[in-house]
């Protein structure tokens, strides 16, 4: 009887834990699209004939940021 209500109070430990290791996770990710996107309206200000190609290339970096956030939400379930 002891070891089940052990293994009950490990596991609501862990979930706990991925919770706050996802919240973590996300910092990161939120920082660098932030920054991507003012860098990018940056240069845009800068050169207005570039404006296409940096939107371009900013959707694509905000698409390998965002992937970082994905793989902290795995990483939160699976830990």
């Amino acid at each position: 009887m002891n070891e089940i209500i052990l293994a009950q109070a490990t596991e609501s430990t862990i979930g706990g834990l991925g919770t706050i290791g996802y919240g973590l996770a996300t910092i990161g990710p939120g920082l660098g699209i932030g920054i991507l996107v003012g860098k990018a309206l940056e240069g845009m200000a800068r050169q207005p004939e570039m404006a296409g190609q940096l939107r371009t290339t900013m959707f694509l970096g905000i698409a390998f940021v965002e992937a970082l956030a994905l793989i902290g939400l795995v990483a939160g379930f699976l830990f």
